[in-house]
């Protein structure tokens, strides 16, 4: 992949996808499935950059495993894997350890 070094309190995420399920023998296609919003962050920016210059470092680092919302960010294309990059702000969540994404 492309070394890509996101700027300020941007994040580079790659999507995790849910295990496919089957609901009652029909098998649902790509096409209907939503956009997971569960995400493993591949990179990150230095910190959000105050209007006095200092730089407040981000609380997701590389590797953390987060939640975010539907509509969060703008999704690239990198060596042919669909990433999403999106700001810090954007995040509602770090999944911990022993912790797993459960939607409805």
């Amino acid at each position: 992949m492309a070394n890509v070094r996101p700027l300020h309190d941007r994040l580079l995420v790659r999507r995790i996808e849910e295990e496919e399920t089957v609901r009652g023998g029909i098998i649902i296609p790509d096409s209907a499935k939503e956009k997971p919003q569960e995400g493993e962050v591949v990179a990150a920016g230095k910190g959000k950059v105050t209007e006095d210059g200092k730089v407040l470092p981000l609380d997701v680092k590389e590797g953390d495993r987060i939640l975010f919302g539907k509509y969060s960010g703008n999704e690239i294309k990198l060596d042919g894997e669909e990433l999403l990059i999106l700001r810090e702000d954007e995040v509602l969540g770090v999944l911990t350890n022993g912790s797993k994404s459960s939607k409805k």
